[in-house]
């Protein structure tokens, strides 16, 4: 299966040396993002074999595109994938929250969107809950302050992360209303709320945390069917605290599962 990454960033990249190391039935076709200078660079510096090209000659040089790419290019991106009938796999569970659209336009060109799990766990157990009845879903999100940077809620509330000494909560609501004010942080939430009960049933709540180093979520589904709690610990990627290192593992694993002729799991 050929793959057509967009978006050299801190998860693009760490995708990219997965697969240039090799992966049975993957083989990486293409490169491409906002800056081809800079992601030449990039490629050289990784001894990527695989060209730099514009969105719309990746994308036909490819069987799936993986968007790795910031939230805001979700539309730009999945809508070059369906024109060429393209599998799009996304780590932006936030921005798909905001373009409904891409579905019914994804069914129109008979593509599929897969968002990859990222660093939440369970969620096999989360889409067989909502076969039946989920009653609750509630997730708290812990991350060091400096994690939260720049997010659109806390620099619209003129929240001072550096003034922050203790656990403090600084945002409760919805699963939709934070990917809104932390769409670089809340993939989780998203991605949970999407195989669940959706982003206005889902409520969440943010901590900025001085004294955890780790990215935790924890979160809790209570259904006609089974009741759990599951709390992971990310462990930062080293280019951005905004994201958990198994991020990259979890967009790999998802191609695994769509090359693979046996697959484990709903």
């Amino acid at each position: 299966m050929k793959i057509a990454i967009v978006g050299l960033g801190a998860i693009g990249r760490e995708v990219a040396k997965l697969l240039e190391a090799g992966r049975p039935r993957l083989v990486l076709a293409a490169l491409s993002s906002r800056d081809p200078v800079k992601s030449a660079a990039i490629a050289r510096d990784l001894n990527l074999r695989a060209p730099v090209l514009g969105l719309a000659e990746a994308v036909q040089r490819c069987d799936v595109v993986v968007d790795c790419a910031v939230s805001a290019s979700l539309k730009s991106v999945a809508r070059a994938a369906f024109a060429a009938g393209r599998t799009l796999v996304t780590v932006n569970a936030s921005a798909l929250l905001g373009a409904p659209e891409l579905y019914a336009e994804a069914e129109t060109a008979d593509s599929r969107i897969v968002v990859a799990s990222g660093a939440l766990l369970a969620f096999d157990a989360v889409a067989a809950a909502a076969v039946g009845r989920i009653e609750r879903v509630e997730m708290r999100n812990r991350k060091p302050p400096r994690a939260l940077s720049g997010a659109p809620f806390v620099v619209e509330n003129k929240i001072d992360l550096e003034a922050i000494t203790a656990p403090t909560r600084i945002f409760a609501g919805t699963a939709r209303q934070a990917a809104a004010g932390f769409p670089a942080n809340v993939n989780v939430a998203a991605a949970l709320s999407l195989a669940g009960i959706g982003p206005d049933r889902t409520l969440v709540e943010i901590w900025a945390d001085p004294t955890v180093e780790r990215n935790i979520h924890e979160y809790e589904v209570v259904s006609d069917s089974v009741r759990f709690s599951v709390r992971t610990e990310g462990i930062p990627s080293p280019d951005n605290p905004k994201t958990s290192a198994i991020v990259p593992l979890s967009v790999v694993a998802t191609l695994d599962r769509l090359a693979a002729p046996v697959r484990i799991g709903t």
